[in-house]
């Protein structure tokens, strides 16, 4: 069975489940996505990649790629390779000279490891046919449908207010620097995202 490669299509708060994110990954070649729900520290390390940001002091992602570079380890690819009773099971695909071995881990640590490495992360038409999901643009014809049960429909929510839009830039940048010291990376990939806008 072939396998297919996703990409990382985003984080969103979970609406289901208190204090947890989705990660959403996107089938490359296709209109499908897996939503993986994931803690919250799981997500927190997953975005400072996202969003490029440099912590203070290396996370523990960041540690598991130092101590496999410093061994001459190369994490080629990351493979979800079974869905069972809702969770989702992860291997990381590692070379080391002549060596290849498969490490056992959680989904949201491959990826968060994947990002690091800048490796592919695979899966089998089967996982996507069972958690894959086709979302409908508003506005989108219909040929693009797949099962009526797993279509979602996406509408634009109102616009919150901007709490960083009365500071001036160097403001910004002075409070994006404390946000990363104080280690917060949702305010401080928030103040990112006002800088980046002007």
């Amino acid at each position: 069975m072939g396998k297919i490669r996703l990409n990382i299509l985003g984080l969103s708060y979970s609406q289901t489940q208190t204090g947890a994110y989705a990660l959403v990954l996107a089938e490359e070649d296709g209109e499908r996505r897996i939503p993986i729900i994931i803690g919250g520290v799981e997500a927190q390390a997953i975005a400072i990649q996202l969003e490029e940001l440099e912590p203070p002091r290396p996370l523990t992602h960041d540690l598991f790629k130092s101590f496999a570079v410093a061994f001459s380890i190369n994490i080629v690819e990351v493979n979800i390779y079974r869905l069972h009773e809702g969770i989702f099971y992860s291997e990381l695909i590692c070379e080391s000279g002549n060596n290849r071995v498969r490490i056992d881990s959680r989904t949201s640590d491959a990826v968060a490891i994947a990002l690091r490495f800048k490796c592919p992360i695979f899966t089998s038409e089967e996982i996507i046919e069972k958690a894959g999901i086709s979302l409908k643009i508003e506005g989108e014809s219909d040929d693009s449908k797949v099962a009526p049960e797993k279509e979602v429909k996406t509408t634009s929510a109102p616009r919150k207010p901007d709490p960083f839009e009365a500071y001036s830039k160097s403001q910004l940048q002075e409070l994006l620097d404390t946000a990363i010291g104080n280690e917060d990376y949702e305010k401080a990939s928030q103040i990112r995202d006002e800088l980046n806008k002007r």
